[in-house]
């Protein structure tokens, strides 16, 4: 009997699902979360299957839910937040990183709360509905944040998320929702937060990558591979970074190119790029190169979006500026 293939978003449904279903403690809030499913369609079905008491509509205030969440986790529930975007995160931002991030640092007490962001362009959202704010939490102790690149990822990492005992940022890439596919995993599949994965093995150059990166940079990475054996690094979690594989790659290749679809300032890409020129320099034959868009919203027109997100253009000539160095 053949494997199932399922999509990226249905990866994320299934971990839900299953994590549900092995366990009370856990429910899904957010708005439109029920019978509508999300406006993307990621929880369709779970209102059917748990109930109104377990998936849970909320009015239109991210700062609300994501305070009740806070406070059922502190009461011993395992709440699953999603926004609807995002780009929302700033209304909810405090309620994250001041209470949230510090509350078992300062109280002794877990708070397992997984919260999901819908991130990413290339879906015609514009600059309110198509940005990449992850790189905004990259060093608040106490938060986890993390960024499926692949089917596998999305499954084993939401998992792994709903059953941490410190709140974790789940950016899951929109573009990715459909067109990825993969095999469905096991129901045992976890992905270990912090743990970076080497997605390609290489010899001449490291490509640092995660979510919508990790597809790009594999591509590029098989179109070069008749002139320059390219690693690509999946980061998976973004913070904590696995600065053990980062650097143990860019040992071996002497060149390393860091590929974030977050602006180039915002992004958690400064992150490795200093970790790299702090803990590698000796090994480094040549500058660290970055792929990232420029400093500015997302644009909402088809072509200017498509000119300000990385491509495979983009990162094969940059590839190759490294590569010539």
């Amino acid at each position: 009997m053949a494997a199932e293939t399922i999509t990226y978003l249905e990866a994320i449904r299934l971990a839900m699902r299953d994590a549900m279903a092995d366990d009370d403690r856990v429910f899904l809030i957010g708005e439109d979360v029920g019978h509508f499913g999300g406006p993307f369609g990621v929880s369709t079905g779970l209102f059917d299957r748990f109930g109104a008491s377990r998936v849970i509509d909320t009015p239109i205030s991210e700062e609300g839910f994501v305070g009740a969440a806070f406070g059922a986790a502190w009461m011993g529930e395992r709440p699953i937040v999603e926004l609807q975007f995002a780009d929302f995160v700033t209304c909810p931002f405090d309620a994250i990183v001041t209470v949230g991030a510090k509350t078992h640092w300062r109280n002794g007490i877990a708070l397992p709360v997984v919260i999901r962001l819908p991130s990413g362009g290339g879906v015609r959202g514009g600059p309110f509905h198509a940005s990449s704010p992850e790189g905004w939490f990259v060093g608040v102790a106490g938060l986890k944040v993390v960024c499926p690149g692949t089917v596998d990822d999305a499954y084993g990492l939401l998992r792994a998320a709903v059953e941490d005992d410190d709140p974790v940022l789940f950016f899951e890439h929109k573009g990715l929702y459909r067109r990825l596919r993969g095999i469905a995993p096991p129901p045992s599949h976890r992905v270990p937060i912090g743990r970076a994965a080497i997605a390609r093995s290489g010899t001449d150059a490291t490509v640092v990558t995660y979510g919508s990166g990790v597809d790009l940079a594999l591509r590029v990475a098989d179109a070069l591979a008749d002139v320059a054996s390219i690693e690509v690094i999946d980061l998976r979690t973004i913070w904590p970074v696995d600065a053990d594989t980062v650097l143990a790659s860019v040992a071996r290749t002497s060149r390393a190119l860091v590929l974030q679809e977050a602006s180039r300032s915002t992004g958690a890409g400064d992150h490795v790029v200093s970790l790299i020129a702090r803990e590698a320099f000796a090994s480094l034959d040549a500058p660290i190169a970055v792929v990232a868009p420029p400093d500015t919203p997302v644009p909402y027109a088809p072509e200017l979006e498509d000119a300000y997100l990385p491509s495979a253009a983009s990162l094969r000539s940059a590839l190759e500026a490294l590569l010539a160095w």
